[in-house]
């Protein structure tokens, strides 16, 4: 078995160590900042503070996909969030009514999907993976850097290990960079001589104003509509947690330097109850201190093998360290996941003390599992900008992209038939790939015949200048 180290103790992370050891692997994980969860995973909203992580405090749910992995490959761990307050929801049991869903069919339970607040999961995997045999976790430990080796393939760097900031060389059979979307391994790999990674980056990203609410009874707001909703030139996303708590959030262009008042919480307010459907989900009482930003979050993918070859072999790049995109599809942890789980099965297939092996199966696998799904999701981020920048300008995007009119027609047909709805379920659940949805017998043309007239449907929510006059002090 190997002897691996993670760089990165975020939520999938932690799973992603849980995974190796569980085969037997020896895991040390290194986590830059110093302090871990309390003993009660319900104390983390007051005590914990993760200041590497900007999403940290951010609302996240956790979609069919990573719920589905948790339940087969780390029930334990599942258990305990269950424990903690993690709540179970499924859309179409929980959610609608039955002549939008066609009632309850076999396979339905796949849409079971995992919510609570990112501090409170990702303390409850802390705990888990702390008392996993086989698995440490070093906080306080930033990596400066990769520890070069003798070379197991002509031209390319090995890598052997990693130098901490405090200048300690800890070796590894394979490191496995999971750092996130700002981490530092192109560099790193220069260093020790690798050729940079191809790195394909998105020049337009989205702005996040979020805010938790708890309630007196636990109850949770009712759910009158999807999730998310685009109201022209801003999209609202409101999601239950745990323990009576839930999050609420407004994501705009990066461009839109109109909207940056929703930074203040009297703007911010004023515009969710602007908002039909979504208004009621803003009478709790907040349980933060005003409104919480994150920005910066373009869309970015890099590529390690270049003209055949691994840039180096005896490192990985997983979930976010390798591609991320716009976390208000959800996807992220779910993406992440999938592909920590990639690694995991590689390790079984492939010895990692092959290292040019390991890389080639590693990279086959990562474009077989993953990357459909980050192409998938940047695809919408396009078209989402898209749409924003002409609502900006007063007029109406319009793309002949058939991936686009596919998308929009199977959100116009969901909940008039039950196969357009599930189909719909499974893109945006990470089950099931756009491409492997619509190869489905006869589900295309349904769809363009249930949702073809989607551009005939009036506007919903306020208009832009109502927009502006709400966010306006």
């Amino acid at each position: 078995m190997a002897r691996i180290v993670v760089v990165g103790a975020g939520v999938v992370a932690l799973g992603a160590a849980m995974l190796l050891a569980g085969d037997g692997h020896r895991v040390i994980v290194l986590e830059r900042d110093a302090d871990g969860p309390p003993a009660d995973p319900v104390d983390a909203w007051e005590q914990w503070q993760r200041p590497g992580l900007n999403q940290f405090r951010m609302a996240h749910t956790f979609l069919p996909r990573f719920r589905a992995i948790l339940d087969a490959e780390l029930p334990a761990a599942a258990s305990t969030l269950k424990d903690a307050g993690a709540l179970r929801m499924n859309y179409v049991r929980d959610v609608l009514p039955a002549k939008m869903s066609g009632g309850w069919l076999d396979g339905d339970e796949r849409y079971a999907l995992l919510t609570g607040r990112r501090v409170l999961v990702e303390a409850v995997l802390a705990a888990a993976a702390e008392s996993a045999p086989g698995v440490q976790i070093r906080r306080g430990t930033a990596v400066a850097g990769l520890v070069g080796g003798t070379p197991a393939l002509a031209g390319v760097p090995h890598v052997t290990g990693v130098m901490t900031k405090a200048g300690e060389v800890i070796t590894a059979d394979l490191v496995v960079d999971m750092s996130g979307r700002r981490s530092a391994l192109p560099h790193w790999l220069e260093d020790i001589g690798a050729r940079r990674p191809d790195e394909e980056l998105e020049d337009v990203g989205f702005v996040y104003y979020g805010r938790h609410f708890r309630s007196a009874d636990g109850s949770l707001p009712p759910m009158i509509g999807p999730a998310q909703i685009h109201w022209g030139t801003i999209s609202s996303i409101t999601l239950p947690a745990d323990n009576g708590t839930w999050g609420v959030v407004l994501v705009t262009a990066s461009t839109d330097t109109a909207l940056r008042p929703l930074r203040e919480a009297g703007r911010w307010e004023a515009v969710m109850r602007g908002l039909p459907l979504v208004a009621h989900w803003v009478d709790g009482t907040p349980i933060d201190d005003g409104v919480a930003v994150m920005a910066r979050l373009e869309d970015r993918y890099r590529g390690f093998v270049l003209d055949g070859k691994p840039v180096a072999t005896g490192v990985v790049a997983v979930a976010d360290s390798w591609a991320c995109s716009n976390p208000a599809n959800g996807r992220g942890a779910s993406i992440g996941l999938l592909h920590a789980l990639t690694l995991r099965d590689q390790l079984r297939a492939v010895d990692a003390a092959d290292p040019a092996a390991f890389a080639a199966a590693f990279h086959a696998a990562t474009a077989e599992t993953v990357e459909p799904w980050y192409r998938a999701t940047l695809a919408s981020d396009r078209h989402r900008v898209g749409e924003i920048e002409a609502g900006i300008r007063g007029g109406r995007y319009d793309s002949r992209d058939p991936g686009y009119q596919l998308e929009k027609a199977l959100d116009a047909a969901f909940g008039r038939d039950p196969e357009c709805t599930r189909a719909n379920f499974d893109i945006r659940f990470v089950l099931d790939t756009p491409a492997k949805v619509f190869a489905r017998p006869g589900l295309r043309d349904k769809t363009l015949r249930l949702g073809g007239g989607w551009r005939d449907a009036p506007p919903f929510g306020p208009t832009r200048e109502q927009l502006l006059a709400l966010v306006s002090p």
